[in-house]
């Protein structure tokens, strides 16, 4: 009884399967649905939004590039003036040599202060209206009169 099935050649097209027959994996939600966005993407995204909020009644920050970091760096030349007991939230970089100023919002410090999205989206917007009033030498409460609301 030699009725052996021939081994199946190797080639070149993708594999149906992974080696114990249950099929390949694959990404568990699609691109498209929130539930495949990083929280670094959702929080640029909350930063683009207050930025977009802000613009209506500002054109000028057109000009202004904003960034979101991670953390803040430790070189002493982005964080002037912090100490080791306050982590700045954000920062600003003023226009020179050609390049556009900046405002920068640290990620990982924001996400410890809050505990949900809304109080994140707070927090970030008065971020931003705060490094933008710096930028721009004007209050917080004249970049945005609803600064400081709950």
């Amino acid at each position: 009884m030699d009725n052996r099935v021939p081994p199946r050649a190797a080639g070149p097209g993708p594999r149906r399967r992974d080696r114990h027959g249950r099929g390949m994996r694959g990404p568990i939600a699609p691109p498209q649905v929130p539930l495949a966005a990083s929280r670094a993407d959702v929080f640029a995204d909350l930063v683009q939004d207050s930025v977009e909020r802000l613009e209506r009644r500002w054109p000028q920050l057109a000009e202004i590039d904003f960034m979101v970091l991670e953390v803040p760096r430790l070189d002493g030349r982005a964080v002037d003036g912090w100490s080791d007991e306050a982590v700045p939230l954000g920062g600003t970089i003023p226009a020179r040599d050609g390049r556009r100023a900046r405002v920068v919002v640290y990620r990982r410090p924001v996400e410890i202060r809050t505990k949900g999205r809304d109080e994140r989206a707070a927090l970030v917007h008065e971020v931003v209206v705060e490094q933008v009033a710096e930028l721009l030498g004007l209050t917080p409460e004249t970049v945005d009169p609803r600064y400081g609301e709950d």
